[in-house]
């Protein structure tokens, strides 16, 4: 029975050993800070619009345990985030070794389910209009769609570009960050190894991060529903990139 790796190949979407590694490289460096970008605004949006964090979904434990203890109302959507983003995670995984497919040719694949999740999102927002109820069925059926579409995002930079740094650890970019440029401008002897390259592309995803929360922001207050558009118009620009 022809394998999905063997479909790709003889379409000749999948790249010969040494192109696949170049463009492997290059993935490593471009594509992150988009990501980044689509990871802003995916949680933005979702918090504001949907009342939950979509893409740092562990935001969610913090504002439910909140709710909980001064009586607010609950969000089903926020309880149910991380055992979906859980699963959704595993499924990537599981696509993964069905494909028996590696470094680009895994990170289209995974970036093609992204881009379709987004794409789900926003039809489903459009249709339905979430946002008019953000602790309703609507809404967490809305919210379920966008994290999973970050766990594919996440699983796709530990399974296909494994070098890259993560664009969902923000915080952990963040201290990275700091204690490396503290360590660069300190002229004393270094506490830690400093790695300038890897500085750079956490500055970037974290810029990227934050640009993406005020374009989405901007978005939202023109848009509204119609906002989730923008993340999955980056999301098919991410496919095409090279």
């Amino acid at each position: 029975m022809p394998t999905l790796a063997g479909i790709l190949d003889a379409l000749g979407v999948l790249d010969h050993p040494a192109d696949d590694t170049t463009r492997l490289l290059r993935l490593e460096e471009r594509l992150p800070p988009l990501l980044s970008v689509i990871a802003g605004m995916v949680d933005l949006i979702g918090f504001f619009t949907l009342g939950s964090f979509t893409a740092h979904v562990t935001g969610n434990l913090v504002v439910a345990a909140a709710a909980a203890v001064h009586g607010g109302p609950w969000n089903l959507a926020q309880a149910l985030a991380i055992p979906v983003f859980m699963l959704a995670v595993a499924a990537a995984w599981l696509i993964a070794r069905a494909s028996s497919l590696h470094g680009v040719a895994l990170t289209r694949l995974l970036l093609v389910i992204q881009f379709l999740l987004l794409l789900a999102v926003l039809a489903f927002s459009v249709s339905t209009a979430p946002s008019a109820n953000p602790h309703g069925l609507m809404a967490s059926i809305a919210v379920m769609i966008a994290v999973c579409a970050m766990a594919f995002q996440y699983a796709l930079l530990r399974l296909a570009l494994p070098k890259a740094v993560s664009t969902a650890v923000m915080t952990g970019n963040l201290t990275n960050a700091v204690l490396s440029l503290m360590e660069l401008t300190s002229p004393r002897r270094p506490l830690m190894p400093v790695d300038r390259d890897r500085l750079k592309s956490s500055l970037r995803l974290l810029i990227g991060f934050l640009v993406g929360c005020v374009v989405a922001a901007a978005a939202i207050s023109v848009l509204r529903d119609w906002a989730w558009s923008i993340p999955t118009v980056l999301a098919a620009l991410a496919i095409a990139l090279r």
